[in-house]
């Protein structure tokens, strides 16, 4: 598409609003009143971030203060789930190598039942060390734990019972799990991450790949990135074509949204950051006309 061509030529972009999880959004009734907005407004998704805990004092890279809010991505996604009916409600990211799998599994599922099938699961392997050394989790390990507890989940979401994994980290037999997904084959899973082990993560396992604060050019390095991946790594067929999420950094207007599109961008996971709820809320009235361009 030309540069500078009309708002109205913008390509098909779908658009979602990260955070509503956190800050002083966390607040029970500002979090569903701002959740029911951006349904209201027709945003597309929801998309909840997790730490558990947070080094204190704060350490470079944390991304957040130790006393910042921030809910729990499954227990907020299912408060907000009861008060939507349609915006599909997504994790960006579960640091996944710090679950229990069968736990998430059956969490993943129970919301996936709850919401009627609206759930996308974002997960990723983690990067800041004190987090993972708090929880148990060596740094060494995060990328084989991810991998594995996909498999895992997957295992248990889509294999007839009894179910059986003999993993390094997961060793079971005789097992099951009900209610299943709605989804078929169990959510959607977005792999969060720029390294190549992300890379080739998302082409193997995932439906999508997300990419947190990304610029236009450094998206469409990570986009080449995740096409070298597929060359060098067999994608298996029933996970279709991968999806392509992004967090822009910087200002979002007509103009970056085709931007971000002409690089193989399909969801924007718009960031209103740390601002009280009514700048949230207003922050989301500005930018909904961007709905009306992304067709």
């Amino acid at each position: 598409m030309a540069p500078g061509a009309g708002a109205a030529t913008v390509p098909s972009m779908l658009i979602g609003v990260f955070g509503l999880n956190s800050y002083a959004s966390a607040a029970p009734e500002a979090g569903l009143e701002l959740a029911r907005l951006a349904e209201d407004l027709g945003y597309e998704s929801l998309w909840a971030g997790e730490h558990v805990v947070l080094p204190s004092p704060r350490v470079a890279p944390a991304p957040m203060e130790p006393t910042d809010a921030i809910l729990d991505p499954l227990v907020w996604l299912a408060f907000v789930a009861a008060a939507t009916t349609r915006v599909r409600l997504g994790t960006g990211i579960i640091i996944l190598p710090q679950r229990q799998p069968l736990v998430l599994a059956k969490q993943v599922a129970s919301l996936d039942v709850l919401s009627g099938g609206r759930l996308v699961l974002g997960v990723g392997a983690g990067y800041l060390e004190p987090e993972l050394r708090a929880i148990g989790v060596p740094m060494s390990e995060r990328g084989s734990r991810t991998d594995e507890h996909l498999d895992v989940m997957r295992a248990l979401w889509t294999e007839p019972g009894p179910v059986s994994f003999h993993g390094h980290y997961t060793d079971v037999d005789g097992i099951d799990a009900h209610p299943r997904p709605v989804q078929d084959g169990g959510p959607p899973i977005v792999v969060g991450g720029r390294s190549a082990g992300a890379h080739r993560r998302a082409v193997t396992r995932g439906h999508g790949w997300y990419g947190f604060l990304q610029t236009v050019e450094a998206a469409a390095e990570q986009v080449e990135g995740l096409a070298r991946a597929a060359v060098s790594t067999p994608r298996p067929a029933h996970l279709g074509r991968l999806e392509i999420s992004v967090t822009p950094a910087g200002r979002v207007d007509a103009d970056r949204v085709r931007a971000f599109a002409d690089v193989g961008v399909d969801r924007l996971i718009l960031l209103p950051g740390d601002r009280p709820p009514a700048e949230v809320a207003d922050y989301l009235r500005r930018h909904a006309e961007l709905l009306d361009v992304a067709t």
